[in-house]
């Protein structure tokens, strides 16, 4: 039996198109995300991971309103979870349970007029609709061209649908 660690993705939307970034040992084209750590429950660990990652602060775009409740404190549930299987040089092969959300910037991030959207560190790109539907290679760091992967794609398509026109303005 593998060990399993929990991770927090988030697919960060703003209008038509989703942020990702080349992870190096990954080799592959993702979304913010990261481990949940010690004490840290899983929405906050997508927001901390977004914002250590990119700069972002951002929203969770909830697919379902929370229930009338007032006596537990409630936490949005992620739109999927996901069972990666992972082989790195420090843990050697694991699972990733990964629990998946979709977020949108919130809206103190100001952008330069002649920016369509948000600044993000060096690495990340908003990668747009258009793009994902038409499996382009995006272009790694080291000039390779690679589409992100069919998981991503499909993730991230969903996420511009559910959030794309509503929450990202």
């Amino acid at each position: 039996m593998l060990t399993r660690h929990f991770t927090a993705t988030g697919f960060v939307v703003h209008e038509d198109a989703t942020l990702l970034h080349w992870h190096r040992r990954v080799q592959a084209w993702i979304p913010p995300g990261g481990h949940i750590e010690p004490n840290e429950d899983p929405v906050q660990a997508v927001l901390r991971e977004i914002l250590e990652e990119t700069g972002l602060y951002v929203q969770i775009a909830p697919d379902n309103p929370l229930l009338e409740i007032s006596n537990l404190q409630q936490l949005h549930p992620p739109r999927t979870i996901l069972v990666e299987n992972v082989h790195d040089e420090k843990a050697g092969k694991h699972q990733h349970i990964d629990l998946i959300y979709f977020t949108t910037p919130l809206s103190r991030h100001v952008r330069d007029k002649k920016e369509k959207y948000p600044q993000v560190p060096q690495g990340w790109i908003w990668v747009s609709k258009q793009q994902l539907e038409s499996c382009e290679k995006l272009t790694t760091p080291n000039g390779d061209k690679q589409p992100p992967p069919e998981d991503v794609t499909v993730l991230a398509l969903m996420a511009i649908d559910k959030c794309g026109s509503t929450l990202a303005r």
